[in-house]
C-alpha cells in the first residue's frame, strides 16, 4: 500500500553538528551513509553532544565528494561566522579546541560499519510532515524540523498525524530495494529545546512533547535491505 514519499534526507556526518540534506544516498546495514561517522569523545570515553556543548549545533557538516566504500568524502564545516573549514585541517582542530573547551578526542568509523551509540537506538529515525504540522500547532511556535535530528521526513498520503506510530513490527518498501522494520517510538530528550540557529535552549518544547506525546516524537526504524534512496521516492507499506 502506498503510504507516501520521500520528503526530505538528511544525513549528520558528524555526531551533533547540523547535518546535510542530500537529494540521494546509500541505505547501509547500520542506517545513512556515513550517518554519525566522526564524532568526539571526552576523557572518560563518553560521547560529546549537544547536550554538554549547545553550540555544537551551529556547526554543519556536509560530505564533498562521491560515496565511497574505502573512505569518505572530504568533510566540509561550516561555523556561526560562515568561516568554512574542513575536518582534520589545523583550522579545524583549533575550532575544536575553542568549541569543546576541554580535553576531547575524534572518532572515525569506517564507512562499512558505523556502530549503534554512535547512531542512536537503531539505524534510522523517521518521521512524517503531518506529525510536524501537528506538532507545531500543539507547541504553538514555529518549528524547526533540524531539532529532531531525523534522517528521514515522510510526505504521507494520509495526513493523519503521528501515522507511523501505527507501523511498528511492520515493513516499508523504499523506492525498488530498500526495505526497513518500524521498531519503536523516538523517546526525546533536551536536546530538542536547542534553536540549531543560534543554540538558544527553549524549554516549553519537550514540556509539550511530554504532555501531549507522552515524550513519544518520530520512530526508529532498523535496515532489512540496502540500497539507495533518493527524495521523491514512493514509500509502501508491506504486507
Amino acid at each position: 500500500m502506498l503510504v507516501g514519499h520521500i520528503q526530505e534526507i538528511t544525513r549528520h556526518p558528524v555526531k551533533s553538528f547540523t547535518g546535510e540534506q542530500v537529494k540521494k544516498t546509500r541505505v547501509m546495514d547500520y542506517g545513512l551513509y556515513g550517518d554519525r561517522s566522526h564524532a568526539f569523545k571526552d576523557k572518560n570515553g563518553k560521547f560529546l553532544t549537544i547536550t554538554q556543548v549547545p553550540e555544537m549545533v551551529r556547526y554543519q557538516a556536509a560530505f564533498s565528494g562521491e560515496e565511497t566504500l574505502d573512505q569518505y568524502p572530504e568533510i566540509k564545516v561550516k561555523t556561526p561566522t560562515g568561516q568554512a573549514l574542513t575536518w582534520g585541517e589545523e583550522a579545524f582542530h583549533e575550532e575544536m579546541e575553542r568549541l569543546l573547551n576541554q580535553e576531547a578526542t575524534t572518532i572515525v568509523y569506517p564507512p562499512g560499519h558505523i556502530p549503534l551509540g554512535a547512531i542512536e537506538e537503531e539505524n534510522i529515525l523517521l518521521v512524517s510532515d503531518a506529525s510536524i504540522g501537528e506538532l507545531t500547532k500543539l507547541w504553538g511556535k514555529g518549528l524547526d524540523g533540524r531539532r529532531f535530528r531525523q534522517n528521514l521526513v515522510l510526505s504521507l498520503v494520509n495526513k493523519t498525524p503521528f501515522l507511523e506510530e501505527q507501523w511498528f513490527g511492520k515493513r516499508i518498501l523504499i523506492g525498488n530495494e530498500v526495505e526497513l522494520e518500524i521498531k519503536r517510538y523516538c523517546e526525546r530528550c533536551m536536546i530538542i529545546t536547542v534553536d540549531p540557529s543560534d543554540s538558544q535552549r527553549d524549554p516549553t518544547l519537550l514540556k509539550t512533547v511530554v504532555k501531549e506525546r507522552n515524550n513519544h516524537f518520530g520512530v526508529y526504524a532498523s535496515v532489512i535491505k540496502t540500497g539507495e534512496i533518493r527524495v521523491g521516492d514512493q514509500v509502501f507499506l508491506m504486507d
